[in-house]
């Protein structure tokens, strides 16, 4: 989606000035702000009504919708990854529909092993499966960048595991994102800006606005509409001393490839509203409309490339994946609270995202000089069906504080399509031996279609409560069946020890787990994956096997487990002095059957195998499996200053995350890949470096906002640590050293209502490490995809905003 940015004021600060929100409508009351940092109230995590921040039992990361404007960025995961220190953010190119629906990832791990919740209620995955070489590769996360920035009143990010109190996906964190509402205040802005190397120009327009419902209730509605350019950081083509040419008529010094961020078109709305039947009864409801269109980029085919048609491509050509995505949700509830102290919520949860494919630019090699140049290429879509109900109350059973008791039960049911494309962008042609289907993405084929569904119900159960003025606690247990795996249990233990009114440890355990999505079990594609041998970027089309197939099972495919996750954290909150507040928490995540794509299974004997079976054409063949433990360790450090200087006020923010995952555990080989010819390794070296070492080891951001008479100054400095890029041959792999990047914004108020901003993400134009030649494809992609602050140079922006 859109640029690379970091934020153009402030770091990630959990402590931050907030608004207290409900844990259900999450409606804000008039005059909630509070003036002391640690004391935002804050309800992810927890049932109790009024916690606050220096008082939660787990870390949690308050951002407010001035950190996520002052980012400068067109998108919420952008943002949040400049804002939250353990979230990494990569901008993959040319990997087919994850160039348009990007992932981010929570302390290195799995981008679907976090949860995302919208005003508490669980978000729908979206409907792209991340297959090709990016961070996340395998996962079905939620699309965070379907919501637009304008609706966001404030995000509280859970640093924790919360099974227990969520149920799956809650391996790593939770991300709760929380809709503005009401109907006394709005904004309307317009931004636009461009990369300092004349390309990626961004044009945005959002707004907000809120109506009362007469005296019992209100709407808010938030809208947003981007257009984003595509941008471009391929080189020429060059031949490396005693390197091959991948062309042989590819010049030295022709420019025939681009990577880079897509071409973006994207329009959202939502709405959020509430309203009172009775002083004990609140009607409640919210949803989002979101379509985005994304043209992205394959790899140039040259005019004498075996798979062009010079007929038809004189000077080859460059074929394109036109991604549209619609996103829909809706959520409506019932809540109150009963004389006796029952506080009661019954809601209904609806999410769905369908995401279409079209190959432009393109043709089919086996058709020959007939072939159509465009094809509908198939389209993914999920489905959430949400029922829940909970109850809470608190008890005094004459212990030191009353102890708040949370029941509930959850019905989900979860479906998973995937539809064909049209014959032409998957058949094989007349012409015997060429590539089937549309290059760059051959069309889903109707043996890949199909429509999957399954249920699941769950029981929860939750107490938090004080034992002493110092010590408090919290438990929670969960139940939860599933109708095609079976059942699962999980809890969660925590507690926090204040020794005085500025110094506080806290501590939790539990233990979690995530489901295999329906798309890991039953996707199935052929696609064309340029893989390096022998210093050579060599195109193979890569068949994806559903677990049950029983071309995946003579692979030595299995039946999906749910992945099971053991958690703990252990940390301290801080405020040593008058507007100064700190949280430092250390944290281990193990993680046993990790879900994972195994690697490209190719070579001739491969192609052989697949022949054998059905599959003409098919050059690879991978699957999914459980067949890696991982254990992840980290500390979070996070920190906030506020003093008068001179004739204004300094707010320092500042954030470091160290991380790393090891791989405790990887399940022996299928004796199937040591058979029949086959010599293959199901988790290989490549595939290993993604998971160990791929994201940054590292994050450290120290931001200042300096507000002065009428104007607002901010800069913030990032380092992202080092990562790895790991090649099937160890020869080729890289460890990319760290990268600073510097933002700076200022910002002139014109009265109370109007803003004018200025602002550069990467003044510096920073780059990261260019990547060894072989991994290049003859010198033309220089950066490494996975760079965690991307590698488009520095991004200048301007910005009006009228509010009341």
């Amino acid at each position: 989606m859109p640029r690379e940015t970091t934020p153009a004021l402030r770091c990630l600060c959990p402590v931050l000035n907030g608004i207290a929100i409900n844990a259900t409508a999450q409606q804000v009351p008039e005059g909630e702000k509070k003036t002391q940092a640690m004391e935002a109230v804050i309800v992810t995590g927890t049932k109790v009504q009024d916690r606050t921040v220096a008082e939660s039992l787990a870390p949690i990361d308050i951002i407010t919708p001035e950190e996520l404007q002052l980012t400068g960025t067109t998108e919420v995961a952008t943002a949040l990854a400049r804002l939250v220190p353990s979230m990494n953010f990569p901008r993959p190119a040319i990997t087919d529909g994850t160039d348009a629906v990007r992932p981010a990832q929570l302390r290195g791990l799995a981008p679907d092993q976090v949860l995302v919740l919208v005003n508490g209620k669980r978000r729908h995955v979206g409907a792209l499966i991340n297959l090709n070489g990016s961070q996340g590769r395998g996962s079905e996360p939620v699309d965070i960048n379907a919501i637009p920035v304008s609706a966001v009143e404030r995000v509280e990010v859970l640093r924790d595991g919360a099974a227990a109190q969520y149920g799956s996906d809650a391996i790593a964190g939770v991300i709760n994102i929380v809709l503005k509402s009401g109907a006394k205040h709005g904004n309307f802005s317009g931004q636009v800006g461009q990369y300092s190397a004349g390309d990626g120009f961004q044009g945005q327009l959002l707004g907000d606005m809120g109506f009362a419902l007469g005296d019992k209730g209100s709407i808010h509605f938030a809208a947003q509409a981007l257009s984003q350019d595509q941008t471009n950081r391929a080189r020429p083509y060059i031949t490396g001393p005693g390197q091959p040419t991948f062309a042989a008529d590819a010049m030295p010094g022709q420019v025939v490839n681009r990577v880079g961020d897509p071409q973006i078109d994207q329009s959202a709305f939502t709405y959020n509203g509430n309203y009172r039947f009775t002083d004990g009864i609140e009607f409640y409801s919210f949803g989002m409309a979101s379509n985005r269109d994304a043209l992205s980029n394959g790899y140039y085919r040259t005019a004498k490339n075996s798979r062009n048609i010079p007929a038809i491509y004189p000077n080859g050509f460059l074929p394109l994946i036109d991604n549209y995505s619609k996103d829909r949700s809706l959520v409506a509830g019932v809540k109150g609270r009963t004389e006796n102290g029952w506080n009661w919520d019954l809601s209904y949860d609806y999410g769905t995202n369908h995401l279409s494919f079209d190959v432009l630019h393109s043709l089919n090699r086996s058709i020959g000089v007939t072939s159509q140049h465009d094809f509908y290429a198939g389209a993914l879509e999920t489905t959430q069906n949400v029922f829940n109900a909970d109850v809470s109350r608190d008890f005094d059973f004459g212990w030191h504080s009353p102890v708040t008791l949370a029941f509930g039960a959850e019905y989900r049911d979860d479906k998973f399509n995937q539809g064909p494309g049209e014959p032409n962008s998957y058949i094989a042609g007349p012409l015997v031996g060429q590539p089937p289907g549309a290059q760059v993405f051959p069309g889903y084929k109707p043996e890949d279609a199909g429509h999957y569904n399954r249920n699941n119900y769950s029981l929860y159960a939750d107490a938090e409560g004080s034992f002493t003025d110092k010590f408090s606690y919290g438990a929670a247990a969960r139940y939860e069946h599933y109708s095609d795996f079976g059942s699962t249990t999980s809890g969660k233990l925590s507690g926090r020890y204040a020794f005085t009114d500025t110094f506080a440890l806290r501590a939790t355990a539990s233990n979690g787990f995530r489901a295999p999505s329906l798309a890991q079990q039953f996707f199935q594609s052929t696609s064309t994956n340029f893989i390096t041998v022998n210093g050579v970027n060599t195109p193979f089309d890569v068949r994806t096997f559903a677990v049950n197939n029983p071309v995946a099972i003579a692979l030595g495919a299995e039946p999906l487990k749910p992945e099971k996750s053991l958690n703990y954290s252990l940390g301290f909150v801080a405020q040593p002095l008058d507007g100064l507040s700190l949280t430092l928490d250390a944290y281990q995540i193990k993680v046993n059957d990790r879900i994972i794509l195994s690697e490209n299974l190719i070579g001739t004997a491969v192609t052989n195998f697949l022949a054998a079976r059905g599959y003409p054409g098919v050059t690879g063949g991978r699957y999914f499996t459980n067949a890696v433990d991982t254990r992840t360790r980290g500390i979070d450090l996070v920190g906030s200053y506020k003093l008068e200087l001179g004739p204004g006020e300094l707010e320092l923010t500042g954030s470091y995350n160290h991380n790393k995952t090891t791989i405790t555990a990887i399940a022996p080989n299928p004796p199937a890949l040591s058979q029949g010819g086959l010599n293959l390794l199901r988790i290989g070296h490549g595939e290993q470096g993604r998971i160990t070492c791929g994201s940054p080891k590292d994050k450290f951001a120290l931001g200042g906002n300096y507000t002065v008479s009428n104007w607002s100054f901010g800069a913030t400095a990032t380092r992202y640590g080092s990562f790895c890029s790991w090649q099937t041959n160890s020869a080729s792999d890289q460890t990319f050293n760290p990268q600073w990047t510097l933002d700076i914004s200022a910002t002139y108020h014109l009265g109370e209502r109007l803003d004018f901003t200025l602002g550069a993400d990467n003044v510096t134009n920073s780059y990261p490490d260019e990547v060894l030649y072989a991994n290049s494809t003859n010198g033309q992609y220089v950066y490494s995809t996975a760079s965690p602050a991307g590698f488009n140079g520095a991004f200048v922006y301007g910005k009006a905003t009228f509010h009341w």
